[in-house]
């Protein structure tokens, strides 16, 4: 399958599973095509530059991508690929698909999922439900868990362990997909999909088909399938038929044999290779274990538990369950036997204990220094001494350290740090996106919504308050995925705000991707309008190009960046909804562009004169910008530009000062000698 040994991101993975599942499917006289579609979040931010990248091998392999504008959108695209066997003039014999988002996007698209899973597949297509989960919310509004989600509408769901663990539970989950008629959900978590792993040689997996029981009416995609009860009845065959294929196939792994465990420690994901690690370093491994009794299973079908799983678990007198956030797994389990007479049931623990007190934590990610005690302990019933290093033992502090803080802030010359100020005695909320960061800055903006939502809290706030108006951030890939209907809300509702809509030309906090879709300012200024708007006005870093064009309604104005303040004041005096577009390119983005073509790249640079600077950081107030730092000089502290890091927004210019000099036609100087000098 793999046919050396390479580096991956688990993003890259994904790619290669795509490619292998076409070689498959054509290995065994197949001839399926494939199909990709999602919305791209963090940690799955960069999948589909990976795909784009790809894009000519996935091409020769029938495979098509399609990003879709949201990621409900995109599960109604996936649906329609299982239709595809069942059509006269279908072209290929089926089609396995990928559908990709972040827990939010799992969240948002819960209608969609839950209809193509209860719906089915197609015999030779398949669909993997690839959930970015962010489980320490490490870049999402707040931490999330695919899993329960995916419990609830009988999806079966797979964690693998590791990014070379991608490949096998990926085939392994299109096969059970088209056994069994359901779509399978695949954990993508960030510490996994955004790593990097070597990924060994290995061969092509080999599944048997199990007899299954179909129920009365089939397990697939068909048609005539009417709204009924039978669509949920359907359900349970499908999970059997997982657990089925499940047996015939195992899918989890018995670290080292042990005939008849005293004890079973079940670890699921990452967090079982925090558990062998903590091992590791108290100096145990799975076989010094086994020899003693205890087994390690390796679990990667959360759900539905297979047979192999609750036949191990019979056997022991105690299990131990390691899993990274809620107990997905440790509830099923204790589902299972609860009913078990006492002297045939084992005593299972996870996050909590027998007793019901608390074991392991069950909302922030694990790690080996916070499982080495339990496991610790748990062993020693058995007479199994595991030392635990001092320094994992010992409690960290409560006591608050103050420690110097990195602030995440804008890039240079960032739009941003000029468009989300808002006018003396008025409010804003933020959005999804960079400009939440104003958040944490002198901005008077508070407040944060779900993707989509953005504004439509206010609705519910506006009767009960003396505020009259407010000011509402919204980027333009965010209008683009869902948040035009919260601006069409707005108007409905007759609520006094203004969205302030961030024209920046790219989705910038994924990478800089163009947005799915052909949208302009123009577009949008029309589509305000014809909604309802009450007036949209436009500010811009270069308005000439509106002029020359001429493809504005009439009474839409374009104004220049200096201009902000005026506007903002005069649109949250009009009664109604208003929309203010500021229209200016990423400042990261438009960085990249010049490096591609020297065509783009600025004709004039500031630089601060240090003899004339006074030191009195107005240009650093008026830019907000990374790019005027201090630098201390025998006259004190003064003001320069680190021209390596500008990207010539040149707001720094705003600044009341005579020290800066505008250079035409130069260049910034390059730094010579080693890096390494």
């Amino acid at each position: 399958m793999v046919s050396n040994s390479r580096l991956l991101s688990g993003t890259d993975a994904l790619v290669e599973l795509l490619l292998h599942q076409a070689e498959f499917d054509k290995m065994r006289g197949l001839r399926t095509g494939g199909f990709v579609s999602g919305y791209r979040g963090s940690p799955l931010g960069g999948l589909d530059q990976a795909l784009w990248r790809r894009g000519s091998e996935l091409k020769s392999r029938n495979i098509h991508f399609q990003p879709a504008i949201n990621e409900d959108l995109a599960a109604t695209a996936l649906i329609g690929t299982q239709k595809v066997e069942s059509e006269p003039g279908a072209t290929v014999e089926g089609v396995f698909g990928l559908w990709y988002g972040k827990g939010p996007g799992v969240d948002r698209s819960g209608d969609a999922l839950k209809h193509g899973n209860a719906y089915g597949t197609s015999p030779h297509g398949g669909v993997l439900v690839v959930a970015g989960d962010d489980h320490g919310c490490v870049s999402s509004s707040m931490s999330h868990q695919s899993d329960l989600a995916m419990q609830a509408w009988s999806m079966p769901v797979l964690h693998p362990v590791s990014v070379s663990d991608y490949f096998h539970t990926g085939l392994w989950g299109w096969a059970a997909s088209r056994t069994s008629g359901a779509w399978i959900g695949f954990k993508a978590i960030s510490e996994t999909v955004e790593s990097a792993s070597t990924v060994h040689p290995v061969d092509y997996p080999e599944f048997i088909l199990p007899a299954i029981d179909s129920g009365p009416d089939g397990l697939h995609w068909r048609w005539l399938d009417l709204p009924g009860p039978q669509v949920e009845w359907r359900l349970k065959y499908k999970l059997n038929a997982i657990k089925a294929f499940a047996q015939t196939n195992p899918i989890d792994n018995l670290l080292v044999p042990v005939s008849k465990p005293r004890g079973l420690i079940i670890i699921v994901g990452k967090a079982g290779l925090d558990m062998l690690e903590a091992l590791r370093v108290a100096g145990l491994s799975p076989l010094a274990l086994a020899q003693r009794g205890i087994a390690i299973l390796q679990l990667r079908l959360v759900f539905p538990l297979s047979s192999t799983t609750l036949s191990l678990a019979a056997l022991a007198e105690r299990v131990f369950i390691i899993e990274e956030k809620a107990a997905v797994v440790e509830a099923q389990l204790k589902h299972e036997f609860f009913n078990i007479p006492a002297g045939r049931r084992p005593t299972i623990i996870g996050k909590r204990d027998s007793q019901g007190a608390p074991i392991l934590p069950d909302d922030i990610e694990l790690r080996p220094e916070l499982l080495a005690g339990p496991v610790a302990r748990w062993l020693e019933s058995f007479g199994i001494d595991m030392p635990v290093p001092l320094h994992w033992s010992e409690l960290p502090s409560t006591s608050i350290v103050d420690l110097p803080k990195r602030t995440p802030y804008f890039c240079p010359g960032c739009p941003h740090s000029s468009s989300t100020h808002v006018p003396s005695g008025s409010r804003a909320r933020p959005g999804i996106g960079c400009h939440f960061m104003a958040v944490w800055m002198d901005r008077q903006t508070a407040g944060s919504v779900q993707m989509g939502g953005e504004g439509v809290d206010w609705m519910g706030t506006a009767p009960f308050t003396v505020t009259p108006h407010i000011f509402q951030n919204l980027g333009d890939g965010t209008y683009f995925h869902s948040g035009h209907l919260a601006i069409r809300q707005s108007v409905a509702a007759g609520v006094n705000i203004t969205y302030k809509l961030l024209f920046n030309d790219a989705v910038a906090m994924t990478g800089g991707q163009p947005i799915d879709g052909q949208v302009t300012v123009p577009q949008i200024v029309k589509l305000a309008l014809a909604e309802g708007v009450k007036k949209v006005a436009i500010v811009a870093e270069d308005i000439s190009r509106y002029a020359a064009r001429g493809e504005l309604p009439a009474g839409v104005t374009a104004y220049p960046r200096d201009d902000l303040d005026a506007v903002q004041r005069e649109l949250r005096d009009i009664e109604g909804v208003t929309v203010l577009i500021y229209d200016q390119v990423c400042a990261t983005e438009l960085r990249r562009r010049r490096k591609r073509d020297k065509s783009l790249r600025p004709t004039a640079r500031a630089v601060i004169n240090d003899l004339v600077c006074e030191g009195c950081g107005d240009c650093q107030t008026q830019s907000n910008c990374l790019a005027v730092v201090p630098i201390e000089t025998s006259l004190g502290r003064k003001r320069a530009i680190d021209q390596s890091a500008c990207n010539t927004d040149l707001s720094c210019l705003k600044g009341f000062c005579p020290s800066f000099v505008t250079l035409e036609g130069g260049d910034a100087r390059k730094a010579t000698g080693s890096r390494n000098a």
